[in-house]
């Protein structure tokens, strides 16, 4: 990023150059650049391609939270990766307004953190949305109270914990979430000098839009740099086999909770009969007291069964499993 006038600045420069206090003759020439070493075997920056895979595994990043956020927002997010780039961390820190969310996330194994930076009118649609809002940000931002940054530690945590699936191709990571703070002062994690990159993600929440600033310091990810191309990435996701896909997913499924109900039998009553029901009133149904009961799970009706009684309670067994078209 480089150093870029103000209009002041270039009006002043321009003025000593029509007067003469400012000879062109004296500014320095490109030939008097001094010149850095530079070890190719040791890169001190991002390349484009180490950006390109850390866009991958992002928009991956961005499709768990468009998935998982709305379970507890309860609205629709979208979710995209909108650019990338590097830049030293002190350039990163001077563009972050006050107050900010920032949270210092520990990228075990990896060494050093990383940092989620969280918009502010971002931060309060989520608030507003957890507490039975519609989800809008303030008209004109305050600090955060200490029950907005409890319920806004709770989501980071989330948004973190996230982090573990789109980085399994590179490494296994354990992110433990360090603290939270609202003032990027606080926030010193590195050297200003260090190079980080920054993934920016646009968050949409409902009508409220924001951004969400993954900061990256080389010096945390130096040790993966290698596995950071997309010919590693490719190649390790292809080494994946079906089977375990379909094992995971398998697992996932067993782990989902299905409504089970067995039916009785049903009946026609009233509106004056229903609301004039008292304890002992007999209901008349449309099955025979020996006839099998329906068992539904969810809403498809799977097995037939016997009803009886287990341990003092009432309960059924199976006697038939229904087939698809009976």
């Amino acid at each position: 990023m480089g150093e870029v006038l103000s209009q002041n600045e270039i009006d002043s420069l321009l003025q000593a150059l029509s007067t003469g206090e400012l000879d062109v003759d004296d500014m320095p020439k490109d030939g008097d650049k001094q010149v850095k070493s530079y070890d190719f075997k040791r890169p001190a920056k991002f390349s484009k391609e180490h950006l390109r895979t850390l866009e991958i595994i992002f928009e991956h990043y961005g499709r768990l939270l468009s998935t998982n956020l709305p379970v507890y927002l309860r609205k629709n997010i979208q979710v995209a990766v909108a650019s990338s780039e590097t830049v030293t961390f002190s350039e990163f820190t001077n563009a972050l307004s006050n107050p900010v969310i920032l949270g210092v996330v520990n990228f075990s194994p990896l060494p050093g953190t990383i940092i989620l930076e969280l918009s502010a009118n971002l931060g309060f649609a989520m608030i507003d949305r957890m507490l039975g809002g519609q989800g809008q940000p303030l008209d004109k931002s305050r600090e955060f109270s200490e029950i907005e940054m409890t319920i806004v530690e709770k989501i980071l945590v989330i948004c973190m914990q996230l982090l573990r699936e789109p980085w399994r191709n590179v490494i296994e990571i354990n992110p433990i979430m360090e603290r939270i703070e609202t003032n990027a002062q606080f926030a010193q994690v590195i050297s200003p000098n260090d190079m980080i990159a920054i993934i920016t993600l646009n968050l949409k929440i409902g009508d409220t839009e924001g951004m969400m600033n993954i900061c990256l310091p080389y010096f945390t990810l130096e040790n993966v740099m290698d596995k950071l191309n997309t010919k590693y990435w490719f190649s390790s996701m292809q080494a994946s086999t079906d089977e375990n896909y379909h094992d995971y997913i398998q697992s996932l499924i067993k782990k989902v909770e299905i409504p089970v109900k067995a039916v009785l039998g049903e009946s026609m009553v009233t509106v004056n009969d229903f609301i004039n029901l008292q304890v002992g009133d007999i209901i008349r149904l449309n099955s025979r007291i020996d006839n099998e009961l329906d068992i539904y799970v969810g809403n498809i009706r799977k097995f037939t069964a016997l009803p009886g009684s287990h341990k003092d309670v009432y309960a059924v067994r199976i006697s038939e499993v229904v087939r698809e078209g009976d």
